[in-house]
């Protein structure tokens, strides 16, 4: 018999309500069509405001193990069903949001209208969290008492199990739910950004942009893009945008057991992005009792509001940039000056506009003569660092140009160690750090940093390059180059630059034939003409090594007459063919030019046969090198 004081569950939200005994739903008393599935998904959610109902909770409770439907395409129907009966917008939803991979879980606050007659009550052993919770007080009593692990006792008696140690960490491509393609880059620019602040605690290895944007639009499973990156928990979630309004969804998993940790939605004005930001990562922290200095939360709970429009033009530059190409980084540079412009305080995107100036030399990926790009480079970063001394991306574009114009390389590693003490996480700072250390020859430690920069972006090239270029080709174990370049390779079997340096090994060691054939396959990826890749061979064929360099030699003077050449291109070849005078000229060209390319010469093994020429050693002096 049922009890008679148990009355119907009545719930109001916004200008609805919802019997959930007779399955009626009501927009201001009017009865909305709403049956079967989708009442009972929406049943579910109002359970529990606020929460994450999960796919799989909706699976076993709506579709048994025995039922053969598409249960894929039977949830989305009725959550699609459900959000028209609501008039809800999934890209700026009021009721319910969608936690991608993960579930749902209804936002809107939920209100139990107390029928009349008297108030609700529950039946018998309803809420066992009741009982659970004065267990638990009772054990509290005890270890205070007693003095038990309260801690452990209590999580046992409420069903918790222990929180997992997470020391790694991934942001995944954060979902564009804003309904335009054309916002990617502003879901691409939040993922940065958490990363970016993320990348600050030290407690924590966050992996780099480079490598997590491999998984945008993927469909692998958690567990395995955790075990490609090495890390113990993966964010993701999504950025909807509408107006100058920015809502962030971010889910925290542990990955390897795909268990749900943390949820939460901020929403924010645009204006207050900066804040917004810090307050996701220091909420990620705080969940997995990372340690975070009180530097680091200082910078977090930065609340210094941003122009929108400055913002927005920081993260159009920010998208192009990442893409490392002339045209791009011409479009970075745009967008950057426009955000100063528009707010000349706005420090990080002095700090993107030195970025781009210094990518966008001749020895980086644009033509910018590589004097001007050092003098606007540091023009850039020191101007950041003005603004706000704490942005490592300034540090190192700093640190970029006392090492490869300046040649102070003391000042360099301050610069550079600044910025990994600011951003430990910052793969970029490691890689460039590394640089700096196999200048000077302190290899051991340049391999360090090399490999940590690889831990921390593992799917990036240029890490892969730094690693091979810096230690095994540099410190002549050319063997260990020709694996890790043919490890690169098998990660970026069109890379151009990964077969540049696998001929470099292979001419090293002696083998000129492996070497012509590497260096035409990075000729042909690089769209070079054909005529001249089959030219290539031919010289071999008839000149041997020698006839190679020589030719080598000839396409270099070409190409000077159309753009800037650096003047290492013809001091190496000059070197290599015995040359002795005419590789001092072109040195000395590179030394009084500030060419960037002049850092590299005191260990690579081009210049051998120069090292005992006096001449040679007074370089070596003249550019600052320890002794």
């Amino acid at each position: 018999m049922k009890d008679s004081n148990v009355r119907p569950r009545l719930l109001r939200f916004g200008v609805f309500e919802v019997d959930l005994r007779t399955g009626e739903l009501r927009k201001q008393g009017l009865k909305v069509k709403l049956h079967g599935q989708p009442f009972q998904v929406l049943a579910m959610l109002l359970e529990c405001p606020g929460e994450l109902v999960t796919r799989e909770e909706i699976r076993e409770k709506l579709w048994p193990g025995n039922t053969f439907i598409d249960f894929e395409h039977s949830v989305n129907s009725s959550i699609k069903r459900l959000r028209e009966a609501l008039g809800d917008d999934p890209a700026t939803p009021r009721f319910i949001e969608t936690l991608p991979r993960h579930g749902y879980r209804f936002i809107a606050p939920v209100e139990t209208i107390v029928p009349p007659g008297g108030a609700l009550r529950e039946p018998p052993l309803r809420r066992p969290w009741v009982v659970a919770l004065a267990a638990a007080i009772v054990v509290v009593a005890l270890g205070v008492l007693f003095g038990l692990n309260v801690v452990g006792l209590r999580d046992r008696v409420l069903g918790r199990t222990a929180s997992p140690q997470i020391r790694s960490i991934a942001v995944l491509p954060l979902e564009n739910l804003s309904g335009d393609p054309g916002q990617e880059y502003f879901a691409d620019g939040m993922t940065e950004a958490l990363i970016t602040d993320l990348g600050q605690i030290s407690a924590l290895r966050v992996i780099s942009r480079t490598s997590v944007m491999q998984y945008k639009g993927t469909k692998k499973p958690l567990p395995q893009i955790a075990r490609e990156l090495s890390v113990d928990a993966i964010i993701e979630g999504s950025v909807a945008r509408s107006g100058n309004r920015v809502r962030i969804t971010a889910n925290l998993v542990h990955a390897p057991t795909e268990r749900h940790l943390w949820a939460e939605t901020y929403e924010r004005d645009l204006r207050d992005v900066l804040t917004l930001q810090g307050e996701v990562a220091r909420a990620i922290a705080d969940e997995i009792k990372a340690n975070v200095t009180l530097e680091v939360q200082a910078r977090l709970a930065r609340t210094r509001p941003v122009n929108p429009a400055a913002h927005e033009a920081y993260l159009r530059g920010r998208f192009f940039f990442n893409k490392l190409t002339r045209e791009d980084l011409l479009k970075a540079i745009e967008y950057a000056q426009q955000a100063v412009q528009l707010d000349p305080a706005y420090g990080d995107a002095y700090g993107l506009l030195a970025s781009s100036y210094w990518e966008s030399s001749v020895t980086g990926f644009g033509d910018l003569p590589n004097r001007e790009a050092a003098q606007k480079t540091r023009a850039a970063a020191m101007k950041a660092l003005e603004i706000d001394d704490t942005l490592a991306e300034a540090h190192v574009g700093l640190g970029s140009v006392l090492d490869r114009n300046d040649w102070d390389w003391a000042g360099a590693e301050r610069e550079f160690r600044r910025a990994i003490e600011l951003n430990p996480s910052f793969g970029r700072a490691h890689a460039m750090y590394a640089f700096d250390l196999m200048f000077v020859g302190r290899h051991d430690e340049s391999i360090r940093e090399a490999k940590r920069a690889l831990e921390l972006d593992p799917f990036s090239a240029h890490s892969h390059l730094t690693i091979t270029l810096m230690h095994y080709y540099n410190t002549r174990q050319y063997d260990q180059a020709l694996e890790n370049a043919r490890r690169w390779l098998e990660m970026f079997p069109n890379h151009p630059a990964a077969y540049g340096w696998l001929g470099n090994a292979y001419e090293a060691k002696g083998m000129y034939g492996e070497a012509v054939a590497a260096w035409q396959k990075q000729m042909t990826l690089d769209g070079q003409n054909a005529k001249d890749v089959a030219a290539l061979g031919h010289t071999y064929n008839v000149g041997g090594i020698r006839g190679v360099w020589r030719w080598q030699l000839e396409r270099a003077k070409e190409r000077s007459a159309r753009e800037e050449v650096s003047p290492l291109a013809f001091a190496s070849l000059h070197a290599l063919l015995g040359e002795k005078d005419k590789a001092f000229e072109w040195l000395e060209k590179g030394y009084q030019q500030r060419d960037h390319g002049m850092a590299f010469i005191k260990g690579h093994p081009a210049y051998d046969s120069l090292r005992s020429d006096p001449r040679f050693q007074d370089l070596l002096r003249r550019m600052n090198f320890p002794r």
